[in-house]
């Protein structure tokens, strides 16, 4: 029998699309790409970004999906099956301890799109608010120790009570609901913003290259952008691909991923820079931008409310797709290898990363402590993203090339990748990108982040 009649599998490769498609479409698309792109210049850091999707981004997110698919398993148990080396499972371990770390401060930001959505629905954005106003808003949210709690603990819960469903029960039931919803109020948000005033303007500055901005900084922070955005080198790919009937197309499946996550990314952009320019607010506002900058120009706009409301309603769902599936990596390892049900390893482990994520909600002036936990500028939540978002999640990808292209072999990858009759397309290109491009573009901006200390 089948490991997946135990574990249980995707009805559909649609429903397979729309929940990895969920895992990699989060804030990293709406929040993070907008404001990335914003601070690295526009047009010119977006070119270099869809270079680095294809060439990056689409290898290693096959090469993760092969694992999964062949071993059926979690990542640590993958890596176990596929190889008898010692060290290999430890490599699935970091995967799945990056995976809980990343949810651990992902979930209080999370929460923060939940106090911006009930504050739309309000009527709080319907009128002028000034810049101050605005920062101020956000620094009582941050600062308010049982607020900052009470939503991220809200959202775990959501995370919870979806991953305890299981995987085509839970999982691709909720996601073919919020998916659909999600690109719904994308289109329209896109619609509306690139009719704006100042949407000619916006969508230059987004699609234009100006080549003179590039630096190095800038060739990191998009290839920084592409593997996070896309939920590579935390074992995401490996646990959802373990869940890949063996009658579909996988490959496929995951080109159309890689598609997804890039449009959304692309949208949210078209949406946000027509928005600012109209406003004639500046777009390198950086990582305040959605919670700061738009909270001041919603008034400016025509149907600004509902503008409001629509946004923030986008960005909680896309957190909660992400969120869902960085849950799911870790309770698969419990229920694999520890032999746990699915609804104990869900309430027990949320419960755990609650517990973890409480000083990361205290960290932006709950608690002083913890706000300067590392000196100026390195709060404990920003730590936790050092460690886990920038260290841990490539040197995951960086391995993962490694055992793919040289440990476990791209003859055997392709052939996981192959099942069912599916000829992967421009597999010898594939290859070399895998065994020689993939692994020092990764070791590059790991070297990078090390020895300049630019976080990305």
């Amino acid at each position: 029998m089948s490991a997946t009649a135990n574990r249980g599998e995707w009805s559909s490769r649609t429903g397979f699309i729309l929940a990895a498609a969920g895992s990699a479409i989060g804030l990293g698309n709406i929040w993070r790409f907008p404001y990335a792109a914003g601070e690295n210049g526009g047009g010119a850091f977006v070119l270099i970004y869809l270079l680095f999707v294809v060439l990056i981004g689409v290898p290693v997110l096959l090469a993760e999906l092969s694992i999964g698919r062949e071993a059926e398993k979690n990542p640590v148990g993958a890596f176990k099956a596929l190889v008898p080396d010692k060290f290999w499972p430890y490599v699935g371990g970091l995967g799945v301890m990056t995976g809980f770390g990343i949810l651990a401060f992902y979930s209080v930001i999370a929460g923060w799109t939940l106090s911006y959505l009930f504050s739309a629905l309000s009527g709080d954005f319907g009128t002028a608010i000034t810049a101050a106003e605005s920062g101020a808003i956000f620094t009582e949210l941050i600062g308010n120790p049982f607020k900052a709690i009470l939503l991220t603990a809200s959202f775990l819960l959501l995370t919870i009570l979806v991953v305890r469903g299981g995987v085509s029960g839970g999982i691709e039931r909720a996601t073919k609901i919020l998916m659909p919803l999600l690109f719904l109020i994308l289109v329209i948000l896109a619609v509306r913003a690139v009719t704006l005033p100042g949407a000619m303007q916006g969508l230059e500055y987004l699609f234009k290259p100006d080549f003179s901005k590039l630096t190095t900084g800038v060739v990191m922070s998009a290839l920084g952008q592409a593997l996070f955005s896309m939920s590579l080198g935390m074992g995401a790919m490996i646990t959802y691909g373990s869940y890949f009937p063996k009658s579909e197309n996988i490959h496929f499946a995951g080109a159309s991923v890689a598609v997804f996550d890039t449009l959304i990314a692309i949208l949210a952009g078209v949406i946000i820079f027509p928005a600012l320019f109209t406003a004639g607010v500046e777009p390198d506002a950086g990582p305040g931008l959605v919670f700061v900058v738009l909270p001041t120009i919603f008034n400016t706009l025509p149907a600004g409310s509902f503008f409001a409301v629509a946004f923030y309603a986008l960005l909680a769902i896309a957190a909660l797709t992400s969120t869902i599936s960085l849950l799911e990596v870790v309770v698969s390892y419990f229920v694999d290898e520890r032999g746990w049900n699915r609804s104990k390893a869900a309430w027990l482990l949320g419960g755990a990363c609650l517990v973890l994520a409480v000083p990361s909600a205290l960290a932006q002036g709950g608690n002083d402590y913890l706000t300067s936990f590392l000196g100026e500028g390195l709060d404990f939540l920003s730590v936790q993203n050092i460690i886990w978002g920038n260290y841990s999640l490539s040197l995951g990808a960086l391995l993962i090339c490694v055992f793919v292209g040289w440990r476990w072999g791209t003859t055997k990858a392709i052939a996981s990748l192959e099942v069912g009759g599916f000829k992967l397309p421009a597999a010898g290109l594939w290859v070399i990108l895998i065994r020689y491009v993939c692994p020092l573009a990764v070791a590059v901006i790991l070297a990078f982040i090390i020895y300049t200390q630019q976080y990305l």
